[in-house]
């Protein structure tokens, strides 16, 4: 019986240790969960990347909260989920301050230059804007 007994709690710490593992591991949905929404918060002082929440694509800067970036946006003519997008730049780029490049191609964009993007509607979720090019390198005749 006392063998059996201590077969029976090696079994159990065992099998606690390899779920422990898997769920550290492979985030299982019974294990620990990893919080997928935590992104690393940009700091005030730190240069930011086009493609980071709150960054103006055009021309990189950081967006205080009630800064918006000017587009506009078409109405979808299928009834997909993306639309045509034109982004015009935020309040830094278009008056001057800072120098707007493609963040595409590269080229110097001048206050009339704009991005032609696509932007994905999602379901409880803020929509994602993919940028395709500016009007120079996008060679659009519709401008």
């Amino acid at each position: 019986m006392q063998g059996y007994l201590q077969t029976l709690i090696f079994v159990t710490i065992g099998i606690a240790l390899l779920w422990f593992g898997y769920s550290l591991f492979f985030g299982h949905r019974w294990g620990i969960r990893r919080n997928r929404k935590e992104r690393p918060q940009l700091q005030k002082t730190g240069s930011a990347s086009p493609g980071d929440p709150q960054v103006c694509p055009i021309c990189s800067s950081q967006l205080e909260k009630g800064d918006l970036v000017q587009t506009l946006a078409y109405p979808s003519l299928t009834q997909g989920k993306d639309r045509l997008m034109h982004i015009q730049g935020c309040v830094f780029c278009l008056s001057g301050e800072y120098e707007r490049y493609c963040p595409v191609c590269g080229a110097p964009l001048s206050n009339s230059d704009i991005l032609v993007a696509r932007m994905f509607d999602r379901p409880h979720r803020r929509p994602h804007v993919h940028v395709l090019g500016c009007n120079q390198c996008r060679k659009l005749g519709i401008m």
